[in-house]
């Protein structure tokens, strides 16, 4: 799952949210079943399953995938063996190999990002927020070789959106964003604190968060409520979006607060908002439950999404295709609503891991190959065994059956 520019949530109670959210439906719920697809129909159920297509010769992860060609893939990740150390790997259509990091990032102790801006290019950009600096180096691939980005927008670079390799938007900060047009950046002020952006077409972008002002957000007494919030691009500014107040009935938890923390365009160009309602546990006696937030753009004004079925319900989307919806946990949702668990195969016993050791593919990016109907997946499988426990970074592809 992508970064957001953080939480969405302030305070312990938007700690505690944003980990509930991420728990029951984020990044951190792995695939551990090894039995079949589980759906919301019998009928016709799509098979899909996650098979390897390279499995790394470290301990580690990969954090990230950018795809020009089938035989053009990048993937960085962090090998765990000793000190913690970047790891960058291609693949060239016949096999994958570790690739020394371009020389113009500097020093590189967390995994850089990758991003695919279009027209056969890939900026590889490093982490500041993660090393304590604010200084942000660059590197740009362009099918050829690697080379210096000369003007990388100012400020830490806390999440990346692409329509095109002349209209990005980067988050730089809470509430400034930074448009790149194809030959400079300029600064962008945005209503609210922001944890997510989208761009949908030109001229057309989406950002997500949370206000502290305004309708919903002061209880009784003064106690503050952070409300969901909603931001558009048309062109010439950002402007807030009228959106639904959330909170919880009487009585009301303490420390309450709600917020999106992912907003998702869909092909169609429907925008789609995720966030989640919640508040400090331990605190009262009786706690209500988190409520999950999930809105959708239709026409003028933001209404609640149709639930998704079984395993689907509370899981955010990472990618889409001509059938459906990849979302987290390896989980896909079919655009005609069944739902269906991606399945996935063990790693074979030369890796290390033992027959009864306890496996999880742990996603972190999934990609379309340029071109084709692929679909490559970059992560990790988590190895729980007895006195040898360890994660093996690894590449999966789609393999669609049925």
């Amino acid at each position: 799952m992508r970064t957001a520019a953080g939480s969405g949530l302030g305070g312990v109670a938007g700690a505690a949210a944003l980990a509930a959210l991420l728990t029951v439906a984020g990044c951190g719920n792995p695939d551990t079943r090894p039995s079949g697809p589980e759906s919301s129909s019998s009928s016709q159920v799509p098979s899909l399953t996650w098979e390897f297509e390279h499995i790394a010769d470290f301990s580690g992860d990969l954090t990230d995938v950018a795809l020009l060609a089938e035989n053009d893939i990048w993937a960085v990740g962090t090998e765990n063996d000793g000190d913690p150390a970047a790891r960058l790997l291609h693949y060239d259509g016949a096999r994958w190999t570790p690739e020394p990091l371009p020389g113009s990032l500097g020093t590189v102790e967390f995994p850089p990002a990758l991003d695919e801006i279009g027209d056969g290019k890939i900026w590889l950009r490093t982490t500041p927020s993660l090393q304590g600096s604010t200084t942000t180096r660059w590197a740009q691939w362009d099918g050829t070789r690697w080379a210096a980005v000369p003007n990388p927008p100012p400020g830490a670079v806390t999440g990346l959106e692409a329509d095109g390799p002349d209209d990005v938007w980067a988050l730089t900060g809470e509430r400034t964003a930074q448009h790149w047009n194809g030959s400079r950046w300029t600064t962008t002020s945005l209503p609210y604190k922001t944890a997510d952006l989208a761009v949908v077409g030109p001229d057309d972008a989406w950002a997500v968060g949370r206000r502290s002002t305004g309708p919903g957000t002061e209880l009784t007494g003064g106690t503050p409520y952070d409300q969901p919030a909603t931001m558009h691009w048309d062109g010439t500014s950002w402007k807030a979006v009228d959106t639904p107040v959330t909170r919880f009935d009487d009585p009301i938890p303490p420390e309450p607060g709600a917020a999106l923390t992912k907003v998702f365009a869909l092909d169609s160009g429907e925008v789609r908002a995720y966030g989640v309602n919640g508040f400090n546990h331990g605190e009262g006696e009786e706690e209500p439950d988190e409520e999950y937030i999930r809105l959708r753009r239709d026409g003028s004004a933001w209404v609640a999404q149709e639930p998704a079925p079984g395993g689907c319900a509370l899981r955010l989307p990472v990618a889409q295709d001509d059938a459906g919806l990849f979302l987290d946990g390896n989980w896909y949702l079919t655009d005609d609503g069944r739902c269906v668990k991606i399945q996935r195969h063990r790693l074979p016993l030369s890796t290390g891991a033992r027959k009864p050791s306890n496996q999880s593919l742990w996603l972190s990016e999934v990609h379309r190959i340029p071109g084709t109907d692929s679909w490559l997946g970059a992560g990790h499988v988590q190895v729980n065994q007895s006195g040898d426990a360890f994660d093996a970074p690894v590449v999966v592809r789609l393999k669609r059956a049925g």
